[in-house]
């Protein structure tokens, strides 16, 4: 399969050509690739090429470094200091337009994860069509232990009520990859260094068939899903993370004061010692 770096004027997205494939890197290791503004709104930007480069006919989205991604920036926020509805409302937006259009691409997408997987990088995972894990990603959503909401509440389509209750209401950040295959959240486990190459082969299968009818039966899969209200209990659920957030909580209060006053680290040994340990 031959590769053509793609030109591009993104700072956290590395994106390469192979062949019919668009591969998106995200590219901020430093930060475990935390999902920043600007990050999102690359995103946003190279979805929005892809669909209309008629070349591509498929994409995958994986992380550079240590892992997938830890999730939306919480140290942009903790620097930002959003207060009331409209703030929130101008963040929460950007998060859900920018995870949901994996889901809503007219192109198929498979995400492949190895490392952190979590909050909403884990949304964004849940997002796209296909999922590669390597054997060492862990998937999970753990805002509630420090006072957030869920964003793009995907996990419920995903597995059934009783599982998706236990990993958003306990925090859990510990899915292993094993468990994600068997609750369905993910489509293959592979070893170790090897997501990227089994999720590239995937998208170059898919885009030797005709891009119309992949396009069209992507839609009609996905109209099966609507057609039980999933574009609505998403806005209802997003509803409810603003008034969550335009409030904010006790706990994540705590949790930005000491996050600003001693560092994400300390804020993050708070939140985890106020639970016991699985």
């Amino acid at each position: 399969m031959t590769t053509q770096q793609a030109p591009s004027a993104f700072e956290h997205l590395k994106v390469v050509r192979c062949e019919r494939v668009l591969h998106i890197e995200l590219n901020r290791p430093e930060r475990l690739n935390a999902l920043s503004k600007r990050t999102l709104l690359e995103l946003e930007a190279c979805v929005d090429a892809a669909e209309a480069d008629p070349q591509v006919r498929a994409l995958v989205v994986s992380g550079a470094g240590r892992g997938f991604s830890s999730g939306f920036d919480l140290k942009e926020q903790m620097e930002r200091r959003p207060e009331g509805p409209a703030d929130w409302r101008e963040i929460l937006e950007l998060d859900f337009r920018t995870t949901i259009r994996f889901w809503r691409c007219a192109k198929p997408t498979i995400a492949a994860v190895h490392g952190a997987c979590l909050a909403g990088a884990f949304e964004l995972a849940l997002a796209c069509d296909i999922a590669v894990a390597a054997e060492d990603a862990f998937f999970g959503e753990p805002e509630l232990k420090f006072g957030a909401g869920i964003v793009t509440m995907l996990l419920p389509w995903m597995v059934g009520p009783k599982q998706a209750k236990e990993i958003i209401l306990l925090g859990r950040d510990d899915i292993d990859a094993a468990t994600a295959l068997r609750l369905g959240l993910v489509n293959r486990v592979v070893p170790a260094g090897e997501h990227v190459s089994t999720a590239l082969q995937m998208a170059a299968d898919i885009a030797a068939i005709d891009p119309l009818l992949v396009r069209d039966t992507k839609r009609a899969i996905n109209r099966s899903y609507e057609a039980q209200g999933m574009d609505g209990a998403l806005r209802a659920a997003l509803d409810i993370d603003h008034a969550i957030e335009s409030q904010g909580s006790p706990d994540k209060r705590q949790f930005m004061h000491i996050a600003r006053e001693q560092g994400l680290k300390a804020a993050i040994a708070w939140r985890d010692a106020r639970f016991s340990k699985r």
